[in-house]
């Protein structure tokens, strides 16, 4: 009888989680068809951090959106290297990756001249190494890791970051709401 409950608990959990994490991590992301398949790029990437959504557009509509993972501690602004913080502000991608060790990378403009500021006054190292970017590529394309598990990077599904790459050229603004 035992041996029963303890089957049934595991199986009910096993189906819990699966179902939190498909809730939490499913398939949030959104492309419009008609105006993802007309548009060759977009001009800005918004990522809200609260709300762990990335959405990118042309000329004010939105052409994707995502969800997103972030850094490991994602509340308030970047400070300084291993802090576990994505920053926050308006920056740029200067530069692409396309042999990342997370499936494709888009590399945004952190530090900036004022976070090197801060961080000398400080006498702290403010880290860099920014990114958007797909899972790791140890994970094969297959799964996507959950909750925040970044350094301080944005992440979305491999699938999505291949959306995004198509779109994004040098010089894109970025910008990083709380």
């Amino acid at each position: 009888m035992l041996r029963r409950v303890l089957i049934a608990v595991a199986i009910c959990g096993g189906a819990a989680l699966g179902w939190g994490l498909w809730h939490s991590y499913g398939p949030g992301s959104t492309a419009p068809p008609d105006l993802a398949a007309e548009v060759d790029r977009v001009d800005h990437i918004l990522i809200e951090k609260t709300s762990r959504r990335l959405t990118a557009s042309r000329r004010g509509e939105t052409v994707l959106s995502f969800n997103v993972a972030l850094g490991f501690a994602p509340i308030g602004d970047k400070q300084q290297e291993g802090d576990g913080k994505t920053p926050e502000g308006l920056f740029k991608v200067n530069r692409r990756n396309q042999n990342s060790s997370y499936h494709l990378s888009l590399g945004l403009d952190y530090p900036q001249a004022e976070d090197l500021a801060h961080a000398k006054d400080l006498g702290i190292d403010p880290g860099g190494d920014i990114f958007i970017h797909g899972q790791p590529n140890t994970l094969g394309g297959v799964l996507i890791l959950p909750g925040d598990w970044t350094a301080g990077c944005i992440a979305i599904s491999d699938a999505e970051m291949e959306a995004l790459w198509q779109l994004v050229e040098l010089g894109t603004v970025v910008e990083i709401r709380p």
